[in-house]
């Protein structure tokens, strides 16, 4: 956890679970051979629920795993987890579910999963 993941409380600010989330995204497709996933696959709905605090030098940990992959849209549901450091206990900080649309047209409409892809996310 950086610094600037923290905010005057000393633990985490609740916007950093966001990119935590947004970082293992862009591993994941990564890993899978998908290179132009951003730009086209627009979050549409993000739910979180907070458990834990995170503090500044904790090592942290999202783990992000496909739950749903539908015509056009693919659900991840992810756990954010703190190791314990010290005094401070590790342990899940944030869990929750985030959705996204495959929106390869500027006028913001979805379309059907290229076939390439539904293949390299479901292996």
């Amino acid at each position: 956890m950086g610094w600037s993941d923290t905010d005057a409380s000393g633990h985490y600010h609740n916007s950093t679970v966001i990119r935590l989330v947004e970082a293992a995204e862009a591993l994941l497709v990564r890993e899978r051979g998908i290179t132009d996933w951003f730009g086209v696959t627009p979050r549409v709905r993000t739910e979180i629920d907070f458990a834990g605090r995170l503090w500044f030098d904790q090592p942290v940990s999202c783990e992000l795993v496909l739950e749903r992959l539908g015509t056009s849209s693919a659900t991840f549901t992810f756990t954010v987890t703190g190791e314990a450091v010290g005094d401070r206990p590790g342990g899940r900080a944030a869990s929750g579910r985030v959705v996204v649309v495959y929106s390869p047209d500027t006028a913001g409409r979805s379309a059907p999963w290229p076939d390439a892809w539904r293949a390299a996310l479901t292996d």
